[in-house]
């Protein structure tokens, strides 16, 4: 529900950092979960009846995707090939960072996803005489959230 005098949130406004670089061309940023185990600890009641009581357990890495266009942007193609090429997990673990803007582009959601990697690339599906433009996805992993 929107209170009096202001609009809904846009879900169009959007960007997304890498380290301290824009990511270019992003068309798209979905499946961003996060979850926890949960644990089931057994008990007795007063009277001696089993019961069992759900609990919050270890936190679960998440993962996001991110559509992008083919550009020429080059950092974050550095950032996929460190890691799916190369194999440098270490190195290519970084801070993502994903900001929802108002209409009038002032931040009001940031979702910073911290040692992130890609685990998964998409190519782009080619087809002559379609008129859409070519885009890659990349699934990303992160271990720990902070919403603000």
């Amino acid at each position: 529900m929107t209170t009096p005098g202001s609009d809904s949130l846009a879900t169009h406004r959007f960007g997304v950092q890498l380290g301290g670089y824009m990511v270019e061309s992003v068309q798209e940023v979905s499946g961003l979960t996060v979850d926890q185990n949960v644990t089931e600890v057994p008990g007795l009641t007063n009277d001696g009846k089993p019961f069992i009581k759900k609990q919050p357990g270890a936190n679960k890495p998440g993962e996001v995707i991110i559509t992008r266009g083919l550009d020429q942007s080059s950092a974050f193609s550095e950032w996929i090939n460190q890691t799916l090429l190369q194999g440098n997990v270490q190195s290519a673990r970084q801070n993502l960072t994903i900001e929802v803007m108002d209409t009038t582009g002032a931040t009001v959601r940031r979702i910073q996803l911290m040692n992130a990697w890609p685990y998964k690339w998409e190519g782009p599906d080619l087809k002559a005489g379609d008129t859409a433009s070519a885009t890659e996805k990349v699934t990303i992993t992160f271990e720990d959230i902070s919403i603000e």
